[in-house]
């Protein structure tokens, strides 16, 4: 009896590597064992990458609402405690926008802090 390799799932499996190794350089994208594990490290990289990504935001809306509070004389850690004490329920990304993009309605918050 012949030997059975399932060449239609092999070939299956390949090519859905190649597929998602398109746009690499030379033979990152044309020689499949190269490509496989060029795949398997970029996909590490990317799931890494999805949970730094929120750490990485989070710093940055730290920096902005800091460099917001400072023209009123207040440092960045003053205004989230009193804004923790008044009890008012606006996360970091929320100020960060207002404070880039409505200084009004970032300055009404501020005026009721103090």
């Amino acid at each position: 009896m012949p030997r059975s390799v399932n060449s239609v799932a092999s070939r299956a499996r390949r090519k859905k590597v190649l597929k998602q190794t398109k746009g690499n350089f030379l033979g990152r994208r044309s020689v499949f064992t190269v490509a496989k594990n060029t795949l398997e490290k970029g996909l590490g990289y990317a799931y890494r990458d999805r949970k730094k990504k929120k750490i990485e935001f989070r710093a940055l809306w730290i920096q902005r609402i800091n460099a917001a509070v400072r023209p009123y004389g207040m440092t960045y850690s003053e205004f989230i405690g009193k804004i923790n004490k008044q009890g008012i329920a606006i996360n970091r990304k929320v100020l960060a926008d207002l404070a880039m993009n409505h200084p009004e309605a970032f300055k009404s918050i501020v005026d009721s802090l103090k």
